[in-house]
């Protein structure tokens, strides 16, 4: 399900070969056991990506056996949501739905709100607002 991270940190790093298409193009990070990320995680898996040969997996980071991706520990994982892409850049919060949302039909229209100026960074202020009130929520 996983695939050996690439180093994320350098931005100057660029391939000029598509991936193997066993690599998916995103890998999705997900607390399995948290009741509300795996009903929005249950949407996301029914729907096949937009792009032709592009993959979406799906990695439960609640189970122990779930590899992670290098410099990254559980805690971390399960703490926000993350996406990794075929290139191993591993993008958090925001940042990573709008990576998934562009990936996915019924999804791409928020993925383009996102290019509005501002709109990124209130997307990550609502992400962080809500991750506050997920353990309520969860318990309800």
């Amino acid at each position: 399900m996983t695939r050996p991270s690439a180093e994320a940190s350098d931005p100057a790093r660029t391939t000029m070969t598509d991936p193997p298409l066993d690599v998916p193009a995103l890998t999705v990070f997900f607390d399995g056991a948290c009741p509300l990320c795996r009903r929005e995680i249950a949407l996301y898996q029914n729907l096949r990506p937009i792009h032709p040969g592009s993959t979406v997996c799906f990695a439960n980071v609640a189970d122990d056996s779930v590899a992670l991706p290098s410099g990254t520990t559980r805690a971390q994982l399960l703490a926000r949501f993350h996406v990794q892409d075929s290139e191993g850049v591993l993008l958090s919060g925001a940042r990573a739905f709008v990576a998934l949302w562009a990936a996915l039909p019924g999804w791409r229209w928020l993925a383009r709100m996102a290019r509005v100026p501002g709109a990124l960074w209130i997307m990550e202020r609502a992400y962080l607002i809500f991750l506050r009130w997920r353990p309520m929520l969860q318990r309800r």
